[in-house]
């Protein structure tokens, strides 16, 4: 089997896992699962800690055990970010969005396809414009996170108004 194959299934694999993680309602989180060791809060935790390990051990580092709750006392409640506590969802969305923009980054600087999924370029779109204020964009030397967004044609694709909300020139060729 092909590498890119593998890396297509643990993708899949974590969307399908992600999809039913996102399914559990608060008051589930210490219900039996099938895996005796753990109910489900610590089977998540388990996948958190597991993906972080192997990310970490892939990129040829090291990872020490870690066996925090990684999902806290408030199942879908705030995430402490540097900047402030966000609701959980807005981190899923923030993950979501910098992921699939910086997969099209990827595949524009590689010279692959850059009409990928619409539906996540769509809801990443969507967070970007919801979430992504005047205070975080900025010029290379500004030090913000994302530079002003750069125009596109009223008839640009999804990934096209994608990049260039974030700061990205959907012509750029290298």
């Amino acid at each position: 089997m092909e590498e890119s194959e593998w890396i297509d299934r643990l993708a899949r694999a974590i969307d399908q896992a992600g999809n039913a993680i996102s399914g559990i309602r608060p008051q589930q989180a210490t219900l039996p699962t099938p895996c005796r060791s753990w109910d489900v809060r610590e089977l998540v935790n388990h996948l958190v800690h597991d993906l972080q390990q192997f990310t970490a051990m892939a990129a040829g580092g090291r990872y020490e055990k870690d066996e925090s709750d990684v999902i806290g006392e408030d199942w879908l409640g705030a995430i402490h970010l540097p900047f402030g506590d966000v609701p959980a969802t807005w981190s899923v969305g923030q993950q979501v969005a910098d992921i699939v923009v910086h997969g099209w980054d990827i595949a524009k600087a590689t010279g692959q396809p850059t009409e990928l999924d619409p539906d996540l370029g769509r809801v990443s779109l969507e967070w970007g414009r919801e979430n992504l204020k005047p205070q975080f964009r900025g010029d290379e030397d500004s030090g913000k996170v994302f530079g002003p967004e750069v125009a596109v044609p009223e008839d640009a694709t999804v990934y096209e108004q994608l990049a260039g909300w974030f700061g990205r020139d959907p012509r750029w060729s290298g």
